[in-house]
């Protein structure tokens, strides 16, 4: 819990000198009262001592405004800090770990999570250390008027800690089980409003409700245990408060009877005694709200330990290089990319990939087949560095891609995946999402080689027209053709289009066939295809089978060399390529200074 203050520590010591400062001109008040008492009891004016006791009251109350202020502008600063810290983290994490994580839960330990450990930095622990210094000047104080009365009153408090002890490991577990669950309700929630099309049409919603429910449920029953150890918390401060104030007023009034003390003694002493069991009460339930506090902590923690990708101060080897720059030593003549006999699994005792060697050479396009599970996709995300090869090398411009970092991997690539992301925001965002700061000449020039020209022309405000959230209000070929417009802005040496056709039509995929020719002629492609026809006129195809690349060529020699190919070839019915014609319909071919 200390770390959490790190950076707002003067805030904490201010707020904490305020509030003992407080305290001290609290403590002082019992005295003045009982000089009151004695003094009207003399028949000697008291006024002076009103006055004096007006101030300290006073003074007492705006020193304890502002440090409350202090504090719970700490607190939402704790707050902010940890949100900018788990978000920053989240967006880095390994891509393994987001396979093991469910990002609902994630989310909700930047919302939820933190909003919890808030009260217990902003209320709790300042509480829980001005509380205890107050009771100990309390208790100080208390043993000089009446060390009896004291130790009557210590047997109270003593009992009520007792209680509350054993009920906060109760409490901590409760709260931590209640914090997983909400968790799970916003991974749940998240699940099936991301497929919302998918649970409507399957009439799946009582479904979901019920899976949701259970989620529910679990953190309901979480909460009313919670709530349970908390109300037997209740009487147990009830017993401190009230308990010490009852054996105050019939010991102490005996004593005063006796004479034993005077009547301003048993009223200082009551005050006191306000004091000490009041600030101890505010300790035992901020002990019981960190120990809430704990489990939100926990979860935090473990976000925060997630492992991240590596950055350049990770990997003090890195040569520094540019985006465009090629490798100390290396010709222009080397591949884009390649990979030398690449082995790869999601698990290690299950691998994708089987010695996979290829090479993508500049300005040609290479095409990747083979059927569903042969390992295409993978191969997509070894390139893009989400993941690295358990054996074999990676190479970009003829140098180890393990010499560059992630980062200056990626600068050099583009994807247009399967999904198409589409994010919420103008359609102008979402192409300029690779290059904010595109000019508009840039942005027009990838509309136009996407073919978005009938989009801008539909939604209202043109390229500033909104896009619904996840790109909803798109086609699936639209939001297609948004994700190659803005791979295309990026100008990256190496395209990389997984299924670029699978949401178009015959005659879109006839112009994305050109366009991608035209492409080539400015940068390398490497494309994923089940649609043979799409890539038959490709500068060279790489069969995949079984996570092992069994032949490479043109598609007029793999239908007489490769097996698979043919086999592949046979189910599209696609015969032998003939010369493509130098116009397609709907193609916007560009020139190559344009690309």
């Amino acid at each position: 819990m200390y770390r959490l203050t790190t950076g707002h520590r003067t805030s904490i010591v201010v707020a904490t000198v305020l509030t003992l400062v407080g305290s001290v001109l609290g403590l002082a008040q019992p005295l003045v009262a009982k000089q009151i008492v004695d003094v009207s009891g003399q028949g000697r004016a008291f006024w002076p001592l009103l006055l004096l006791l007006a101030v300290l009251f006073v003074t007492e109350a705006a020193t304890g405004a502002i440090g409350r202020f202090v504090l719970e502008r700490m607190g939402e600063g704790v707050v902010r800090q940890l949100r900018h810290g788990l978000v920053g983290r989240l967006l880095r994490l390994e891509m393994r770990e987001y396979d093991r994580h469910r990002s609902g839960d994630l989310i909700s330990r930047v919302t939820a999570d933190t909003t919890l450990l808030r009260e217990v930095v902003s209320q709790a622990l300042v509480d829980l250390v001005t509380g205890a210094l107050v009771a100990a000047g309390a208790i100080a104080l208390m043993l000089w008027i009446d060390p009896l009365l004291l130790l009557l009153v210590a047997l109270t408090v003593a009992t009520a800690a007792a209680i509350v002890a054993s009920l906060l490991k109760g409490i901590r577990a409760a709260s931590e089980h209640m914090q997983n669950s909400v968790g799970a309700i916003a991974a749940d929630l998240e699940r099936a409003l991301g497929a919302l099309p998918m649970v409507r049409v399957h009439r799946a919603e009582d479904r979901e409700a019920q899976r949701i429910g259970k989620r529910i449920e679990a953190a309901h029953d979480a909460g009313v245990r919670t709530a349970k150890l908390a109300s037997v918390m209740s009487p147990a401060v009830e017993l401190a408060v009230q308990g010490s104030f009852l054996i105050v007023l019939v010991i102490g009034g005996l004593r005063v009877t006796g004479h034993a003390n005077s009547l301003g003694d048993l009223v200082a002493f009551l005050l006191y005694a306000s004091y000490l069991v009041l600030p101890l009460s505010s300790v035992f339930r901020a002990v019981g709200l960190i120990q809430r506090g704990m489990g939100a902590y926990q979860r935090i923690e473990q976000a925060l330990a997630l492992p991240t990708e590596p950055t350049q101060a990770q990997m003090p080897a890195v040569r520094a290089r540019t985006r465009q720059s090629a490798p100390p030593n290396v010709s222009h003549e080397e591949p884009v990319l390649a990979l030398r006999d690449l082995t790869f699994g999601y698990t290690p005792d299950r691998p994708v990939l089987r010695g996979v060697t290829l090479t993508v050479p500049h300005r040609r396009q290479t095409a990747l087949v083979g059927q569903s599970g042969a390992g295409k996709s993978t191969i997509f995300a070894l390139v893009a560095r989400f993941y690295e090869p358990d054996s074999g090398t990676l190479l970009f411009d003829g140098g180890p891609a393990t010499e560059l970092t992630r980062a200056e991997c990626r600068a050099r690539i583009a994807v247009v995946d399967q999904n198409a992301h589409v994010v919420h925001g103008t359609l102008r965002d979402n192409i300029t999402y690779a290059a904010p700061d595109a000019a508009e000449a840039e942005v027009r020039r990838v509309v136009e080689l996407a073919q978005l020209d009938d989009v801008v022309r539909r939604l209202r405000g043109g390229l500033s027209g909104l896009l619904g959230d996840r790109g909803n209000t798109l086609s699936g070929g639209e939001r297609q053709r948004i994700a190659i417009a803005r791979a295309l802005l990026a100008r990256p040496q190496l395209l990389l289009l997984d299924e670029p056709t699978s949401h178009l039509d015959a005659i879109n995929e006839t112009a994305l066939t050109t366009v991608m020719k035209d492409v080539a002629q400015g940068c390398a492609l490497l494309v994923i295809a089940h649609r043979l026809s799409t890539v038959q006129h490709a500068d060279q195809i790489v069969v995949l089978d079984n996570g092992r690349t069994t032949a490479s060529g043109r598609h007029e020699e793999l239908l007489t060399s490769s097996p698979t190919y043919r086999q592949l070839a046979a189910g599209q019915m696609l015969r032998p390529a003939v010369p493509r014609p130098s116009r397609i319909t709907n193609a916007r071919p560009q020139p190559h200074n344009q690309l």
